[in-house]
């Protein structure tokens, strides 16, 4: 069976919500040739700014116009997507539901605790699939905790375990489930009494709303939040205040930048070095902070909008130490980036040997990734000779590769 296209999807979901190719270009704000070419497949891909335009024009996730897969590599006889979706959506929890009174013991606090660390490390480190299959119980586990010894530490580390499930549902395509586990991290950062908790919610919030295409709340959300935590004197200021500080800025710089808002983005990012400078490099609430960390955001925001500067974006990312990024799978984001600035600057070669890099390192979020599935396609269209490494990396990443 042949795979359905880019513009397999976008011809069919146009059709079913009965309205021309017009009126889609009207609706995106993107030329009606564009749309016309990918139908035809004459184009199968366009700019990711483009895809996400279309499929919000057409009131869909970008996820599904791009076919993302929605699945971990491996199946788990104990947990997985499913599990995860069923621990986050906890039907007990409902008002009205009758509680199970047959409830195991719960485990030592600080024993689940410990568990809450590892998952942390897993998901940094884009083991998702071994993460999908512990991290339901660990939510069921952390919500039996804390009936039990309901203390400000073990309804801290509930709300880091949400942020978790919140971080692995988004990136498996599963914003919905991801929007529901914030909730449930934001109602166990109140019940901890712990503000920068909270702000690191807020921080999750804005990266879903993010990905659901909601770039004016998801930049909303966090400026309100930032400037609420924002320390009086960063002189008197901790390190895990700059942080959530720094770390609410960076997550408002990035949907100002899809909004075309590329000024109001440096700003934000500025004030994140800014805070980055003087909080040194940060470990705290399931999160990493410091000067590198933004300086790839700027990297990043210059290939946003619809008129990317992939040069400054190249130049930026040679103020970039990739050794000295804390998070794997943000070092992966962070090449992946670079590559599209190759791409963009007409170095397919030099794009590809970057993908092919970041796959080596991350086999499995690499799949989860659609900017780098997007780029793939393009460059699939535009070669020129066969490529038998784009090719065969096309079929890993799930792109048709008899393009």
């Amino acid at each position: 069976m042949k795979t359905a296209s880019i513009g397999d999807r976008i011809k069919e979901l146009r059709e079913f919500r009965d309205i021309t190719q017009e009126q889609l270009a009207e609706r995106a704000h993107v030329h009606v040739d564009t749309i016309r070419k990918l139908e035809q497949n004459v184009r199968r891909s366009a700019r990711i700014d483009t895809l996400r335009a279309l499929a919000r024009a057409l009131d869909v996730q970008l996820e599904r116009l791009l076919g993302q897969p929605t699945v971990t590599q491996e199946l788990s006889e104990d947990g997985g997507l499913i599990a995860l979706r069923d621990a986050i959506q906890d039907i007990s929890a409902l008002p009205g539901v009758l509680a199970d009174d047959n409830l195991e013991d719960p485990p030592r606090a600080d024993a689940w605790i410990s568990s809450v660390k590892d998952a942390t490390s897993r998901y940094w480190a884009g083991d998702y699939s071994q993460l999908s299959s512990t991290l339901p119980l660990i939510l069921r586990d952390g919500r039996a905790v804390a009936r039990e010894a309901g203390t400000d530490r073990v309804w801290q580390q509930l709300a880091l375990a949400y942020q978790l499930a919140a971080s692995l549902s988004a990136q498996a395509g599963h914003p919905d489930w991801a929007f529901a586990a914030v909730e449930k991290q934001l109602a166990a950062a109140q019940r901890a009494s712990d503000p920068l908790m909270e702000g690191m919610g807020i921080s999750t919030l804005s990266w879903v709303l993010l990905r659901q295409g909601r770039w004016e709340h998801a930049q909303d959300v966090a400026e309100r939040k930032a400037d609420a935590l924002e320390p009086p004197s960063f002189r008197r200021a901790t390190p895990a205040q700059l942080a959530v500080y720094g770390n609410l800025l960076v997550a408002a710089a990035t949907p100002a930048a899809r909004r075309d808002n590329r000024a109001v983005a440096v700003e934000l990012l500025n004030a994140a070095e800014t805070a980055a400078t003087r909080s040194g490099p940060v470990r705290a609430y399931g999160s990493a902070f410091s000067v590198v960390d933004v300086r790839t955001q700027q990297v990043n925001i210059a290939l946003a909008g619809q008129e990317p500067e992939p040069a400054e974006a190249l130049k930026l990312s040679r103020k970039v130490d990739v050794d000295e990024i804390a998070r794997p799978v943000h070092s992966a984001a962070h090449r992946v980036d670079v590559a599209q600035a190759r791409y963009q600057t007409g170095d397919h070669d030099g794009a590809l040997e970057k993908l092919l890099e970041v796959e080596s390192d991350q086999p499995e979020w690499i799949r989860f990734q659609t900017l780098a599935a997007s780029m793939v396609r393009e460059m699939l269209e535009a070669e020129r000779r066969r490529n038998t490494a784009l090719r065969s990396l096309a079929a890993r990443l799930g792109v048709d590769p008899t393009l």
